[in-house]
């Protein structure tokens, strides 16, 4: 049997296994009788207002549904650092959940570098750009929920100053840009409150807020409110001091990306370019190329290629990112 064919046949059945088992255990954890048992006795602690939330705020974070598989993930090295990207990206995906769907990237890189008949270290560093995809997804995600936390932390801070100012209490000001501001910062400030309705010290409740959504502007707001908590002061004008700070920030933070857009367009023009410019070799006289696939040192000239136009388009990137 070719090898290519058997490959490709424990990939089909690796990925419907894949499936039934993501199917199989969202449904557990939604409709289980454990999940079940769980809310029943939630209900008859607290009433029926509110359980399906109790749910989630009073649950533990594991790594995999099954504890088998959540003894094994506890002995690899950086698990824990998975975990925590998952968390701050908002999902309610686990770490079992994406290292199955790396080792899935990873055997549908080493496929496709197979096919294309690279060598055994072309194949190799090929299978890990592609079982490290779903990672920097996950990064790519959880940047874009912190920035639109960000763009909606300086309305979040203003109501809530207008809250206290009005007589409310920090922690009803908490529900009340909760219910009012968008998700997903009126859902972080939901969680918030709800912690602290269910015994959580609010300086615990702050932290973890803070470790949810690695943002420095929100940090910069849990350590002013646990200053104020410890020292006292008129918690309303720094709120609106703090807003007024990451107001200016974003200003400025846009100025910066309409400079620096010509820099990121450079990047993505220069790391297209040869794919369009191979297309139109390939249309224009077909077969032209067959050289650099075929021949030894063709694959080697390849190889070397991708390597310095990735190398390349980091170095762009690093240069066009400025941090505010």
């Amino acid at each position: 049997m070719d090898l290519r064919l058997l490959l490709f046949s424990i990939l089909i059945f690796a990925a419907v296994a894949l499936a039934v088992w993501g199917a199989y255990t969202g449904w557990n954890n939604a409709r289980g009788p454990e999940a079940e048992r769980i809310a029943r006795r939630l209900r008859n602690a607290i009433g029926d207002s509110g359980s399906e939330l109790a749910v989630s705020i009073t649950k533990e974070r594991t790594l995999a549904h099954d504890p088998g598989m959540q003894q094994l993930l506890t002995q690899l090295p950086g698990i824990q650092k998975l975990d925590r990207l998952l968390l701050q990206t908002g999902r309610g995906m686990n770490a079992a959940q994406l290292v199955a769907l790396m080792a899935g990237c990873l055997l549908i890189g080493f496929i496709v570098a197979s096919s294309l008949r690279l060598p055994w270290f072309g194949r190799l560093m090929l299978a890990c750009v592609t079982a490290s995809l779903p990672v920097f997804e996950a990064m790519r995600a959880k940047r874009k929920r912190i920035l639109r936390i960000e763009s909606l932390l300086p309305d979040a801070l203003d109501m809530m100053g207008r809250a206290m100012r009005a007589g409310h209490a920090f922690p009803t000001a908490l529900k009340m840009v909760g219910e009012e501001i968008p998700d997903p910062l009126g859902a972080e400030f939901r969680i918030v409150f709800d912690e602290v309705n269910f015994g959580v010290s609010m300086p615990d409740a702050l932290m973890n807020l803070a470790l949810r959504v690695p943002s420095t502007d929100l940090r910069y707001f849990v350590i002013a409110v646990l200053i104020q908590r410890e020292t006292g002061g008129n918690l309303t004008d720094l709120l609106a001091s703090i807003s007024a700070i990451i107001r200016d920030r974003l200003k400025l933070l846009g100025q910066v990306k309409v400079m620096s857009a010509e820099g990121r367009m450079s990047a993505w023009v220069l790391g297209l370019m040869p794919f369009a410019v191979g297309g139109l070799v390939s249309v224009v006289n077909p077969g032209s190329l067959e050289v650099l696939f075929t021949d030894p040192g063709g694959r080697k000239m390849l190889t070397v290629a991708a390597v310095l136009m990735v190398i390349g388009m980091l170095m762009i990137r690093r240069i066009t990112t400025i941090r505010i």
